[in-house]
């Protein structure tokens, strides 16, 4: 009996999804739990595994389209075995209207419509010459490739140009490329958009000598590495740590506004910015006040190897009481970071730059950090976010503070 591939049910959160990646094809064999389909969200991309061994005989909702939630993706015929290359039935909805016209996918299909297209000049390396979507997109990569034709063309063209240099093997086409925002990146600009028109937003910046924690790090970075199982000791863990215990002495930064009420969060739940190819992601450490360096800095790490490989849950990324964002590791020496509502503070971390400071009368150089906090000034008075910052500054020069809580 035919089994109908689903999409995941979406949080409430969601109202919807894109279907980004097929991975299958129909007439392909799949094993059980194999990967069939990615879906984008405007938060994470969710994973569609096959639930049992079989074949794609069917894929209802083609590359780019919008879906909700648990919508009709694929039927897959269970216990079934793919036709051989030679007699594979190609379905009359994935095939072109032309007659003869070289079998193709939905996706490659779409792809060829999009671009005008002649089918017939494109080489298929699926069974039995059938069209993929890579063969189209690699089909388009070499048209845009500049052919010692197209050099030729454009050489005469402007041969007869007076004081216009020759430059030889170059072509001067000015290619433009249009392509539509990723649903998790138009989400991204519409929040980041949202931040700056919905919150009074302010930053105040201080500066911290990283001398102290530089020392202590470089003294038991090995220790600690084989202590806690393969763990690199970063700055990080000390900076997370240094803002739960700042944001116990002032609550109101780890507080959010909800309408006309302030809700003042018992806990310290902290997010990380975390780069990755398809834009800026947050994942949350929960009660971080409660972890140790260690816990913080293997967290770090395991949210950003899923966040690399588009793996983190919408449960990973959702709430957070305030968040820190390390520019510094991209060469940052200052900047402005935007809140991420309804939280009302974020921390910027800056990169670490000797500068010649004033030390007990005398100049010296110091590594230095630029620190700044963005902060809502509707919940957050200037005084407050002052204080706060210098908190965390104190914690950092003097990292035993963070241990024993002083």
């Amino acid at each position: 009996m035919a089994i109908e591939i689903k999409a995941p049910a979406f949080p409430e959160s969601v109202a919807d999804g894109e279907v980004a990646t097929w991975h299958k094809s129909e007439g392909d064999a799949v094993a059980r739990d194999e990967l069939l389909v990615e879906i984008e969200t405007d938060k994470v991309v969710m994973e569609v595994v096959a639930p049992e061994a079989g074949v794609l005989t069917s894929i209802v909702a083609g590359e780019g389209e919008t879906i909700l939630s648990e919508a009709l993706l694929a039927v897959l015929e269970p216990g079934a075995v793919a036709a051989p290359a030679d007699e594979a039935v190609v379905p009359v909805e994935a095939a072109g209207p032309g007659e003869g016209e070289p079998s193709m996918g939905p996706a490659a299909r779409a792809l060829i419509d999009e671009h005008g297209i002649d089918p017939g000049v494109i080489a298929g390396s699926g069974k039995g010459g059938r069209i993929t979507k890579d063969d189209v997109t690699r089909y388009l990569k070499d048209q845009e490739q500049p052919t010692p034709a197209k050099v030729a063309a454009v050489s005469a063209a402007i041969a007869p140009v007076a004081n216009v240099p020759e430059v030889s093997g170059v072509s001067s086409e000015r290619i433009e490329k249009r392509v539509p925002m990723t649903r998790m990146r138009a989400r991204i600009a519409e929040r980041l958009l949202d931040a700056t028109q919905q919150t009074a937003m302010l930053t105040t910046f201080n500066e911290v000598n990283m001398a102290p924690l530089m020392k202590l790090r470089a003294q038991y970075k090995d220790q600690f590495e084989k202590t806690h199982n393969g763990t690199r000791l970063g700055f990080m863990g000390f900076f997370v740590k240094a803002c739960c215990e700042a944001l116990k002495r002032y609550p109101a930064v780890n507080a959010s506004i909800d309408g006309n009420d302030v809700v003042y969060h018992g806990y310290q739940d902290i997010g990380v910015a975390v780069s990755t190819e398809d834009g800026l992601v947050v994942p949350v450490l929960r009660d971080a006040d409660f972890m140790s360096i260690a816990d913080v800095e293997a967290a770090i790490r395991d949210l950003g190897l899923k966040a690399r490989d588009k793996k983190l849950t919408i449960e990973e990324m959702t709430g957070g009481t305030f968040t820190v964002s390390n520019g510094g590791v991209f060469g940052s020496l200052l900047s402005t970071p935007i809140l991420n509502p309804p939280q009302t503070g974020i921390l910027g971390m800056h990169t670490i730059q000797e500068r010649p400071v004033a030390i007990d009368g005398e100049v010296v150089i110091q590594p230095m950090m630029y620190l700044a906090l963005s902060y809502d000034h509707r919940l957050i008075d200037g005084k407050t976010a002052v204080q706060f910052l210098v908190t965390v500054k104190g914690f950092i020069e003097d990292p035993a503070r963070i241990l024993l809580q002083l």
